[in-house]
């Protein structure tokens, strides 16, 4: 500016000495059209004529890189067109056509390959948003409520960018507990075991062939997340591409394999079978942080560092410097197989909960039904199904009919019209279809019946069919697979139950006591003979899950940790205190 001069009263004053600001002199017009340089004998003058400010920010991909004075080359190789643009509804017009507009007269090309438009954000009656109306959002008050990451997760989940948002708080509430909640309470799962086992990701890795059977489902899952996550992305599916991670975390990662894993981490030694147990879950979790850092990136550098400082498995500072995971094996059998197991695992849960049996309460026997085809997958995951709906037995049918008596009835709507004066005698054939009947109508077949010497052609849309439950058994049905258990109890599988509630409880009481997991404790509680005869059947059963060296049944109880309780219809005491070993 000290080489500029300002004209006032049409004589050139320095802009350091001039009245119009000196070297603050105020660049907006009009003070700036008073400004001029001289370089080389040539006078600079602001140009008069103003091009619509949305021109300029259209040849942003162009000027930014000061195109075609700098980065020529680079930029006609490189950059140019664009991958992509992101741009809401209500901007696009102007800022679209212009960037063509350039990109045309300049290269006779496109500006852009791909293009994102952001639909407006709604409230969440569907109304758009204004302070009129009093139903705005003050997006700083939720970062500090909520987070960034949880409202920029619950803005890409919720719904594609391009179609309208209907925002609702309680949705950002919902992602922060499920999808942030369940993430978080991995990985200090993850955290409490590795900090007592000393595990620091040093050891060489235990290879795949020598991992459980589960190791090997949950990495094969997730590398088929990290080959879809890459094709979404690539195809700018990014809410795909964001649920498909939530589901991955809460379904799979969580409510499956950390579950179903605990009891490798609580063992005190460590072998290869729990070394194998932390390599795979950390390498889910460390996966996770890579494939959430686009749109969480606070969260997930968080977490990524808070491994990573530990490890040093990954020589970046950052987890926005880490590549893209690379593709690993996948295992489509095996998932499949473990699909299959985890909606037979469903369907007898909706069982337990539609008859009021937890989880806890043991029961005698699970039939499944399902075709010629999937009975060698659901045997071998016989065992993962019983532990996981507290079962004893498992049987496996191709004909449901075992478990459920199907009758057939006429449906007059159809076969009155159809069959007109004989419609009284396919009635009659109709009543007295067998199973083998209902079957062939069941699996979308036509059954070819005889009336008055005549064949007739029977299709499902001519009869209902009535299913009626064996006595003591509650039967699920969906996509093909159904389920159906035993709802009976003996006096065996209720004691059972008590235990595993006694267990429950104390668990609880650990947790509110502040023990450690390694803590050894001993218990003594006071309860009816029918209790006290349930624990001490299975006695052993709780001093392993509990760490209890004694359990004694006392009349009086006092001092220690000390609670009340509710078990099984009956009034309990239990007290616990650490063990002095």
């Amino acid at each position: 500016m000290k080489k500029g001069f300002v004209i006032e009263d049409d004589k050139r004053i320095p802009v350091s000495e001039s009245a119009a600001g000196g070297d603050n002199i105020d660049l907006h017009r009009p003070f700036v059209d008073k400004v001029i340089f001289e370089k080389d004998s040539k006078v600079y003058k602001r140009t008069p004529e103003l091009i619509d400010v949305w021109f300029d920010s259209g040849a942003m991909p162009f000027a930014q890189y000061h195109y075609p004075f700098e980065n020529k080359e680079w930029f006609e190789k490189k950059a140019f067109p664009a991958d992509f643009i992101c741009e809401g509804i209500d901007q696009t017009r102007g800022w679209f056509y212009t960037m063509h507009a350039i990109a045309t007269m300049l290269f006779d090309n496109v500006a852009y390959k791909n293009l994102i438009v952001n639909e407006l954000i709604l409230d969440k009656n569907g109304m758009k948003m204004s302070k009129s109306k009093g139903n705005t959002v003050d997006p700083f008050v939720l970062f500090e409520k909520y987070g960034a990451d949880t409202t920029r997760w619950y803005l890409v989940t919720n719904s594609p960018p391009w179609r309208p948002t209907l925002f609702d708080e309680d949705g950002l509430v919902e992602v922060q507990r499920k999808f942030f909640g369940t993430l978080l309470n991995t990985y200090a799962f993850f955290v409490l075991y590795a900090n007592i086992d000393g595990f620091e990701n040093k050891q060489a890795q235990v290879p795949l062939s020598k991992r459980e059977e589960i190791d090997r489902w949950i990495l094969s899952k997730l590398n088929t997340l990290v080959s879809n996550h890459i094709k979404l992305m690539d195809q700018y599916e990014v809410t795909k591409a964001a649920r498909a991670i939530s589901e991955f975390t809460i379904d799979h990662l969580s409510n499956w394999y950390v579950r179903r894993c605990r009891r490798r981490f609580w063992k005190s030694e460590m072998n290869e079978n729990k070394l194998a147990a932390y390599q795979t879950l950390y390498e889910c979790l460390i996966t996770v942080c890579k494939l959430i850092a686009p749109f969480t990136p606070f969260i997930a550098e968080e977490l990524f560092h808070d491994l990573n400082s530990v490890t040093q498995s990954e020589k970046v500072e950052s987890v926005h410097l880490t590549d893209i995971p690379a593709n690993g094996e996948i295992n489509k059998e095996l998932e499949e197989k473990m699909d299959l197991a985890q909606h037979v695992v469903y369907l007898a849960r909706a069982i337990r909960a539609k008859s009021n049996l937890k989880v806890r309460q043991p029961l005698k026997r699970l039939m499944v039904v399902v075709d010629k085809n999937k009975k060698d997958a659901v045997a071998k995951m016989k065992d993962v199904i019983l532990e996981e709906v507290n079962i004893k037995e498992l049987e496996i049918v191709e004909d449901d009919s075992v478990i459920v008596h199907k009758t057939a009835k006429p449906n007059f709507k159809t076969i009155g019209p159809k069959f007109g004066s004989k419609v009284k005698s396919v009635s009659d054939k109709i009543k007295n279809f067998t199973s083998s009947d209902i079957k062939t109508l069941e699996s979308g077949n036509q059954l070819s019946v005889q009336i008055d010497s005549e064949n007739i052609e029977i299709s499902s849309e001519d009869v209902e069919i009535v299913s009626e439950q064996i006595s003591g058994w509650v039967v699920e049905s969906e996509n093909g697979l159904t389920v159906a258990v035993d709802t009976q109890l003996t006096k065996e599988l209720i004691s059972e139950g008590l235990a595993r509630e006694f267990v429950n409880r104390i668990q609880n009481m650990r947790k509110d006591a502040g023990f450690q997991v390694t803590d050894k404790i001993n218990i003594e509680y006071s309860g009816d003979k029918d209790f006290a005869d349930a624990i001490n059947s299975f006695t052993k059963y709780i001093s392993v899950e509990t760490l209890a060296v004694k359990i004694e049944n006392k009349t009086e109880l006092s001092g220690g940790f000390l609670q009340d309780w509710k078990i099984g219809g009956s009034e309990i005491k239990i007290k616990i205190e650490k063990a002095s070993i």
